[in-house]
């Protein structure tokens, strides 16, 4: 089972809204949904609390306050004292390569240039920590990316990354019990593509022989194939 839930972000007011702080809006939530109540813990440089679920087993939940490129010293330290293996943590964090309303959860895995992951998996010695990406979208230019990242989504783009936070919460005791593969398949499936308007068809041409014009009524609507 998962020991260990961590949200990445940066600490301070300032950053509170951007999309690099999406992972601390997940554990948030997940706090609310499992009763527990987050405490600035210095031994473990972020902000910490644990649940205590039916049966009497306990999940930690963790933002650590060390700035993004140093939220391994938090993990390390808090794995370290409770004895937590790699395999055991959850790390939730905002995923470039994902558009916003789209999340991912896999086991093991690169650090794809996020310092985040890049810092925990040096710490940890292991990358075998499960992760959550969530999609925040990219900005189509690498030198947009800081930019990016350390900006408040737009409404709508809030609501659709808000959207995949509470399918994953509502799939909490799935993944802490597992994850459950059923969990897996769930935050893995795409959402649906709006469907493509149909196209008006043409009046016919009055010139048009009849059999021509019926063919045409009796036609399938014309959709993009992307």
């Amino acid at each position: 089972m998962l020991k260990l839930l961590v949200g990445l972000g940066n600490p301070g007011p300032e950053y509170e809204d951007t999309r690099h702080n999406a992972g601390f809006w997940w554990v948030d939530a997940a706090a609310r949904r499992l009763g527990a109540r987050l405490g600035t813990d210095k031994a473990f440089f972020g902000v910490a609390g644990r649940a205590t679920r039916s049966g009497g087993a306990g999940t930690w939940l963790l933002k650590p306050q060390t700035f993004m490129n140093a939220s391994g010293r938090a993990v390390g330290a808090l794995a370290r004292f409770h004895k937590i293996a790699p395999e055991e943590i959850l790390v939730v964090h905002d995923e470039l390569d994902l558009p916003a309303g789209q999340m991912r959860l896999k086991r093991g895995g690169g650090h794809a240039g996020h310092n985040g992951l890049r810092d925990i998996q040096a710490q940890l010695g292991s990358p075998e920590f499960w992760r959550l990406r969530l999609g925040i979208g990219h900005p189509g230019d690498r030198a947009e990316v800081i930019h990016h990242v350390l900006r408040r989504p737009p409404a709508e783009e809030r609501v659709s990354i808000e959207a995949c936070i509470e399918t994953s919460i509502a799939l909490l005791d799935g993944l802490i019990d597992g994850p459950t593969p059923q969990a897996v398949a769930a935050l893995n499936l795409r959402p649906p593509r709006p469907a493509t308007p149909t196209r008006t068809a043409a009046a016919p041409n009055p010139a048009t022989p009849p059999t021509t014009q019926a063919s045409l009524r009796e036609a399938p609507v014309d959709r993009d194939a992307g």
